[in-house]
């Protein structure tokens, strides 16, 4: 099983850890210390090596920051986990903050007295959040330290888990589309046009794309820890521990690229700076000790967006075929797991932690997954508000009937990752969750129908996920899509839909349409297709060429929860093509049995 349910999900914090940590505050002369969720590479998902906010607070969520001063501890959060995190962390230690309400520089301002010292390590925060930090700071009196080593590290010592030391694999051609040498020389074109010597990539999934490789190091994520130089002429360099790199991958690699320890790094941009090179850094992504090591010499720093994310975002022909086809076999396993469900929920015995590990099973015997793309979210009842929920030994509960369950889940496959989200009826729903649903169902539906000309970003289309809610006086705390990589990351930039979605949208990116309705304490509803953004073209009769969205996904919506009086006649028409659809690609995937469970759970509305 790649998903373990045995952490404990119960309210938390580490008081020995916390107080240790408040000592090495003391005797390093600052007066605060930020704990970032983040790693050296500022991904969303980190090695249990860097599970820092986790260690000291007790928060297992992906996006964080916790402020410790002499005397108080906060953590802020997002709307994602306004239930989650009261519940697993000691409000004793740590007051939980809701951003954007809460802000890091007012909470900081108010606890500290002018003059004061806020430490940080500066390989775990990027160069954009310490600038804007910095600068807010710097008007209450107050002043930001970078630090030579990390204080929790040190308090958390022995007993912080070594760096992962998987092995890295190469991508085969035929799933990435594109050789490695020819992304290098684009990449290499790029940046002689844009007159910069060389560029210093800090994203894994960046690295894994540009040079066709895969890995092991991050729960879920099938990339590789590593960091690189491409320089404008000759072979970028690789920072990557040499344990990692077997025979078959230095076969891979050697035409394309030098490895390096990263312990070599540092040297190497030393060398850069003394040269006084032009070098690339992108300060939304890379850490602020990047931007230290090669400031204040004869280098240039050329601020710019990571070269690697609109060509990796921008799906080839190679890649989008790959998605289609994990797609097609993920739906016939999901749908063989709603069908499964429907079965054996009636009899209220099976539990959360049963439901998931059952849908992992049913991936597993595709003899194609090769991780699940996150934890599963599997929510019965109260459990299906907490957007990110992740359950545990601790907070299992029965799928009992009248109740909703909603299941977030996806796959790693070679040829693609996915992600689906299905809220499923267990018994008779009630009208408000019926009402509910269907409100999720017409916005999810005003996405996926959506057509819009070049240059359309995500925060434009995102209100049409949210305006039938909106017109309930509804809404929901967290974005309505992100992008998804192409045997990568499920969360991958720079485009989402959402209310930060200002990149616009192109051709062969891959999205989530996701829109969700939370009642704490009662359910959850969440819709969630993957969509493929298509090429543009002339409607009949148009003057301009649009863009739309292809829905990759293939699984049944339950039609239980579906209201049809809340439902116009086009949105009628679009579930039943949909399932038509589904019926059609799915069915002959699948078992008599199973088949039959999805013809009726795809007959017309």
């Amino acid at each position: 099983m790649f998903q373990t349910y045995d952490a404990p999900e119960t309210s938390g914090g580490n008081r020995d850890g916390l107080q240790r940590l408040r000592g090495l505050m003391a005797d390093t002369g600052v007066d605060a210390f930020l704990v970032p969720r983040a790693d050296e590479h500022q991904g969303e998902y980190v090695p249990t090596c860097a599970e820092r906010l986790a260690w000291l607070t007790g928060f297992t969520g992906s996006a964080g920051m916790a402020a410790v001063t002499k005397a108080d501890g906060a953590l802020f959060v997002d709307g994602r986990y306004v239930v989650q995190a009261p519940r697993q962390v000691d409000t004793d230690l740590f007051e939980v903050l809701l951003i954007p309400g809460a802000k890091l520089e007012d909470w900081l301002g108010d606890k500290l007295k002018a003059g004061a010292l806020v430490g940080f390590d500066p390989k775990l925060h990027t160069q954009a959040m310490v600038e804007d930090l910095g600068k807010q700071l710097t008007a209450k009196g107050i002043k930001l330290k970078a630090l030579s080593r990390n204080l929790l590290d040190a308090a958390w010592g022995k007993a912080r888990p070594a760096p992962p030391q998987n092995p890295i694999v190469p991508h085969p051609l035929k799933y990435a589309g594109k050789s490695a040498e020819a992304k290098i020389a684009d990449l290499q074109a790029s940046l002689k046009k844009d007159e910069a010597d060389a560029v210093v990539l800090t994203l894994p999934d960046s690295i894994a794309w540009l040079f066709n490789i895969r890995g092991s190091d991050v729960a879920h994520n099938p990339v590789p820890l590593a960091f690189a130089i491409v320089p404008t002429t000759g072979k970028p360099e690789l920072f990557v521990d040499a344990a990692k790199v077997g025979p078959e991958t230095r076969a891979h690699l050697a035409p394309i690229a030098r490895t390096s320890p990263p312990a070599e790094l540092g040297k190497r941009l030393a060398v850069l700076k003394k040269q006084g090179k032009r070098i690339r850094l992108d300060p939304a992504t890379a850490g602020a000790w990047f931007f230290r090591k090669l400031s204040g010499g004869k280098a240039k720093i050329v601020r710019g967006a990571d070269p690697c994310l609109l060509p990796k975002a921008r799906k080839n022909s190679a890649e989008i075929k790959g998605s289609r086809a994990a797609h097609k076999r993920d739906g016939a396993a999901v749908t063989r797991y709603l069908a499964w469900l429907d079965r054996e929920a009636a009899g209220g015995k099976l539990d959360e932690i049963a439901a998931s590990r059952k849908l992992e099973d049913l991936r597993a015997e595709t003899q194609a997954l090769k991780e699940i793309s996150f934890d599963t979210i599997s929510g019965s009842g109260p459990n299906g508000a907490i957007v990110h929920y992740r359950v545990t030994t601790a907070t299992n509960r029965k799928l009992k009937a009248g109740e909703l369950f909603l299941l977030d889940s996806g796959a790693q496959y070679i040829d693609g990752t996915t992600d689906i989200t299905r809220t499923i009826a267990i018994g008779k729903p009630t009208r408000e969750m019926q009402e509910r649903f269907t409100l999720v169902l017409k916005g999810h539906i005003a996405l996926a129908t959506a057509r819009f000309p070049k240059g359309t970003r995500g925060i434009d289309l995102e209100p049409f996920a949210r305006r039938a809610l909106w017109e309930a006086g509804l809404d929901y705390d967290h974005g309505t899509g992100h992008g998804v990589g192409s045997y990568l990351s499920v969360h991958e930039g720079p485009q989402s839909i959402s209310k930060r979605g200002m990149v616009a949208l192109e051709p062969g990116m891959i999205c989530s349409n996701e829109p969700g309705y939370y009642k704490e304490g009662a359910y959850g509803i969440r819709i969630e297709n993957l969509i493929l953004v298509t090429e543009p073209e002339k409607p009949a009769g148009g003057d301009r060429e649009v863009m739309a969205f292809e829905t990759l996904t293939l699984v049944p919506i339950d039609r239980r929860l579906v209201m049809p009086s809340l439902l116009t006649p086009a949105e009628r028409d679009w579930l039943n093509a949909y399932h038509a659809r589904v019926a059609e690609v799915i069915g002959p995937e699948l078992s008599p049995a199973d088949r039959a469970w999805l013809t009726a759970a795809t007959a017309p509305v």
